[in-house]
């Protein structure tokens, strides 16, 4: 489990390591990718919504923003769907008052959920960031793993449709612009990969954006990764400038990737040198990940110090952000 995280020596990578493809990019549709990055229902996918926030005519629609930030206080918002997605993963559907509004929030940006049980002193506040697009009208989704004893993990699958919940935000994180980097890393644990998602997302809905991406992702078991599908899809459509490698702290005979912990040897693999011209890693995961592999970060504003094993490999405090 990541939560007891050590160095432990990961296996080969056997089909997992791989360059990028020298090969032009399939010229079929980008349909089926599309459709294939937002939950589809029963099936537990996500395909990526259309929904533009623009006019038929172009025209950007200006939609009313329900989390602004600043000195607003918490919105409580409406739980409308619950979609099991694993078997400790769900996903949340909370509805706005207003529906042609958006959630407010941009990339990279994550928000506060807000929790005080009857018998509690204090409120659980926890942060996450939401799978549904930015320019989404009338509702945002959280895709959530309960953990044991995570309080707010637990109350979140312990809600029923009709229900509310707190929110505040945006929280700003990692400003994103096009092309800002030409090769970012994203190196995550678990639900670590939603802020990961979504720079992602952002980066292959714009046809201005040509930024390499690599994706380092560990697990405990194979059904415990999400988003497989969906970067799966990433690969075999933009060949040229997306990978993706996993490797599982409990796998099966069959499994032909990386066993073990994200380590040394698997990141030494896959990431680009550190003398790499405008490349970024970041780093998304529980506090024993960060511990080993970049360091914790000291508050939501001090990324601290960058020691682990990024550091041992030779990358410098400026090309590391710890989400």
């Amino acid at each position: 489990m990541f939560a007891r995280y050590a160095f432990r020596s990961a296996q080969p990578l056997a089909q997992g390591v791989r360059k990028y493809s020298t090969e032009a990019p399939q010229k079929a549709s980008r349909a089926p990718l599309l459709a294939g990055l937002a939950l589809a229902g029963g099936a537990g996918y996500y395909y990526w919504q259309s929904t533009s926030g623009e006019t038929p005519q172009g025209v950007p629609k200006d939609r009313a923003k329900v989390l602004t930030g600043g000195d607003q206080g918490w919105i409580d918002l409406k739980l409308a769907k619950i979609e099991q997605v694993s078997h400790n993963t769900k996903k949340f559907r909370f509805e706005f008052e207003d529906p042609e509004a958006v959630s407010g929030l941009h990339v990279a940006s994550a928000l506060l959920t807000k929790y005080k049980g009857p018998e509690d002193e204090k409120p659980t506040i926890r942060p996450y960031t939401p799978i549904s697009e930015e320019s989404q009208p009338g509702y945002l989704e959280l895709l959530v793993k309960q953990y044991p004893n995570g309080p707010m993990s637990t109350h979140l699958h312990n809600m029923a449709v009709g229900q509310r919940l707190d929110f505040k935000g945006p929280l700003p994180k990692y400003p994103w612009e096009a092309n800002k980097h030409n090769h970012i890393c994203l190196v995550a644990g678990g639900t670590g990969i939603t802020p990961m998602y979504q720079l992602v997302r952002k980066i292959f809905s714009d046809p201005e954006d040509k930024t390499k991406v690599t994706l380092v992702f560990g697990n405990v078991k194979e059904e415990d990764i999400l988003l497989k599908r969906e970067f799966e899809d990433l690969e075999n459509t933009y060949p040229q400038r997306f990978r993706a490698f996993y490797t599982l702290d409990e796998p099966s005979k069959e499994w032909p990737m990386g066993k073990g912990f994200i380590n040394k040897e698997l990141l030494k693999t896959v990431l680009p040198e550190p003398k790499t011209e405008n490349i970024k890693i970041f780093v998304c995961g529980p506090p024993g990940m960060y511990k080993a592999i970049s360091g914790p970060k000291v508050s939501p504003k001090d990324q601290g110090e960058l020691t682990g094993i990024l550091k041992e490999l030779g990358y410098t405090k400026e090309q590391v952000y710890k989400f």
